[in-house]
């Protein structure tokens, strides 16, 4: 797959406006081409077959979308590695890593923690690290480790996850509190008994956000 054919295809039918309202929304953070997500995949659809083929990971081709100013292509690898997640190795992680700690917003981050939560399935590498990633002093290193287990289910391994959770309560951060109870959210439609006990042992030390959000089902 060549990056600048992809560019080249993103640049034909960019739209200015729209590119405006979404940079607006992504508060100044990165510039746009201007396109919703199903029109942007239709872009790299079959170019993303094709890569599947290869059965294994451009890390070349990545590396330059995600140096690309455009907030498409950072949205573009993190599909690219969610299609191409069984050719993920544990020595992969410290590219992913690269790519969490730079240009990071909340979009990119809930998205690469679906490869990394993959790979935690098949390599016990990945648990550990989580638990060293959940006393990082990066924010959104500390999201994903909080966030890579969501749609586990009954695979959840939920002494991980009370690790992690405790690594970061009595926090002040937004976004570690939103996905404290994302986290916990999501597992209560599979085990609501244990997140109740959960949200009762630690009332006194996690958010009220974090409450608010893990106790919606139950």
């Amino acid at each position: 797959m060549d990056f600048q054919n992809l560019q080249n295809k993103f640049v034909q039918n960019a739209d200015a406006k729209m590119a405006n309202e979404m940079q607006r929304y992504m508060k100044d953070k990165f510039l746009f081409y201007g396109y919703h997500t199903p029109e942007r995949r239709k872009i790299y659809a079959e170019d993303l077959k094709q890569e599947k083929k290869n059965k294994k990971i451009d890390w070349i081709l990545l590396d330059q979308a995600w140096d690309d100013p455009h907030r498409e292509m950072q949205y573009f690898a993190c599909d690219y590695l969610i299609a191409l997640k069984k050719y993920l190795e544990f020595s992969d992680m410290s590219k992913i890593e690269n790519y969490i700690r730079t240009k990071s917003w909340w979009d990119t981050i809930d998205s690469l923690i679906k490869p990394i939560g993959y790979l935690g399935l098949k390599d016990n590498r990945i648990a550990d690290l989580m638990l060293t990633w959940s006393k990082d002093s990066n924010l959104w290193i500390r999201r994903v480790a909080i966030e890579h287990q969501l749609l586990r289910k009954e695979k959840l391994d939920t002494e991980l996850l009370e690790r992690i959770i405790l690594n970061n309560l009595n926090s002040n951060e937004f976004f570690i509190n939103k996905a404290i109870g994302w986290a916990l959210r999501d597992y209560s439609k599979t085990n609501p008994n244990w997140v109740k006990i959960f949200i009762e042992k630690y009332s006194d030390k996690l958010a009220p956000l974090s409450i608010k959000e893990g106790s919606k089902y139950l």
